[in-house]
């Protein structure tokens, strides 16, 4: 992964704690969704970032875990 700025980081955090919160599972197994069992974390969430910090905690929990599913992360 290309160096990430550190309000980029602090987002992907957040994603992956409101995502786990939002499963009901920790945060190092969210983690492993978005980045071990997938590669959404590099090819969505960063560089999506530009957008979807903008939007509010629900918009984006929901955007993230319907992309899951559409990945197949989720069923």
């Amino acid at each position: 992964m290309k160096e990430i700025s550190d309000e980029q980081l602090e987002f992907a955090v957040f994603c992956i704690e409101n995502v786990a919160e939002r499963l009901g599972i920790r945060g190092d197994a969210a983690y492993d969704l978005l980045r071990g069992k997938s590669d959404i974390l590099k090819s969505y969430i960063i560089p999506c970032f530009g957008i979807l910090h903008t939007q509010g905690k629900d918009y984006i929990v929901n955007d993230i875990v319907s992309y899951m599913k559409q990945e197949g992360v989720l069923s």
